[in-house]
């Protein structure tokens, strides 16, 4: 019933959205190409499987086996590769659609309508993906279910592996995908910003949206290699992010654990404006290199997201310094970031009286040079001070 839904959604995709869009010209054939991948292709390969249970199933509705059946199906599921590592940059596209007038009454009277069944068109786009996850899910609750001597609880127990490496494969497609998506956005004042180690980045452990002392928004992003601070820019109604500064490289990142009220709000240090608020939930990242002199208190929202970032921070770090140096914490709790998946943390970052051994701010003026994606806005602040 459930692999039956899935082939449904897939089809009313199809003949409810990209081909009545197409036929009106609300989208032209390469935006539709670039937001429904090839998701035709999928539909042959679920109704197989649907196929193969049906044939398995005896007059009572019951399957005898069916760890079998899914152990030389799962394989075919790495054609979603390509599909998965593009819903990033596939939904970026479709939500500056949607500042379209006629794109936006199209799939507000998609929604109204009762094939919808009030949902929009990601969540129609999304099945897929949505629908991978839960497979190992099925499968452990059907062992789960299966006494140990039955014949088809090895059969199971294959189909729980390969599907696990299925996913995991998808997930890092999709993790390199993501992680050269916001790279290929980032926009440069200054060719020195141009770190090389981001030819290495394969992973975006953290990004977040934040606000620095003025109000101004500021986005940060942990790749594997570098630590970089952005601004949010719009070139030719496209988003991007202007690099702050120069990226940190992680095997010269430094970690503070601040205590609250060890800054206060007006970016003084302890005492120094005794009606200023007292700063919580902050860190401190600086480089250990003398050259870049750089040190950036952070202002997370709350506990929770806090601990979200020195996890990931930490665990980057002690990838690239196994051994705990003195000034940083040692790491714990790495496994919050060492799987896979970058998290999105909110934060502020707020900024300290400048150190006179810090670099000067990189001019603040956006250049015109336009950027190529679109693409949804991130985390963490920076200071140009130093702490």
């Amino acid at each position: 019933r459930v692999e039956q839904d899935l082939i449904n959604d897939l089809k009313l995709a199809r003949k409810a959205y990209h081909d009545p869009m197409l036929k009106l010209s609300i989208m032209s054939e390469e935006e539709l190409t670039h937001i429904f991948g090839n998701l035709d292709a999928y539909i042959p390969l679920h109704e197989d499987l649907l196929a193969q249970l049906s044939k398995a199933t005896g007059p009572d509705g019951t399957v005898g086996q069916i760890g079998q059946i899914f152990a030389n199906w799962l394989p075919r599921l790495n054609a979603y590769k390509d599909y998965c590592s593009n819903q990033l940059a596939a939904k970026a596209l479709l939500d500056q659609k949607k500042q379209d007038r006629r794109v936006q009454d199209f799939l507000q009277r998609c929604l109204e309508s009762p094939f919808s069944r009030k949902l929009d068109l990601w969540s129609f786009l999304d099945i897929p993906r949505s629908r991978l996850v839960r497979y190992p899910l099925l499968l452990k609750r059907i062992l789960k279910h299966t006494p140990p001597e039955h014949p088809d609880a090895a059969s199971l127990e294959e189909a729980i592996t390969i599907i696990q490496g299925v996913l995991s494969d998808i997930d890092i497609k999709k993790g390199e995908s993501e992680c050269q998506y916001y790279i290929e956005k980032l926009e440069y004042l200054d060719d020195r910003q141009k770190d090389p180690l981001f030819d290495q980045c394969k992973s975006l452990l953290c990004h977040g949206e934040l606000r620095n002392k003025s109000g101004t928004k500021l986005h940060v992003f942990l790749f594997t290699e570098l630590l970089v601070l952005t601004r949010p820019v719009t070139r030719n109604e496209r988003q991007c992010f202007q690099v702050y500064r120069h990226p940190i490289p992680v095997q010269d990142l430094v970690l503070e654990d601040l205590q609250d009220g060890d800054v206060r709000m007006g970016g003084s240090f302890r005492g120094a404006f005794s009606n200023a608020e007292k700063a919580k939930n902050i860190f401190r990242v600086r480089s250990q290199d003398p050259t870049q002199a750089q040190s950036h208190t952070l202002q997370v929202n709350d506990v929770f997201h806090k601990q979200q970032w020195l996890n990931c921070l930490r665990s980057a770090i002690s990838v690239h310094r196994p051994v705990s140096e003195p000034s940083t914490p040692s790491p714990t709790m790495r496994d919050a970031c060492s799987k896979r998946r970058p998290s999105s943390a909110s934060a502020i970052i707020r900024t300290e009286e400048p150190d006179e051994n810090c670099p000067q701010r990189v001019s603040q003026s956006a250049p015109s040079s336009p950027c190529n994606n679109t693409t949804p806005s991130p985390t963490a602040s920076s200071s140009s001070s130093s702490s």
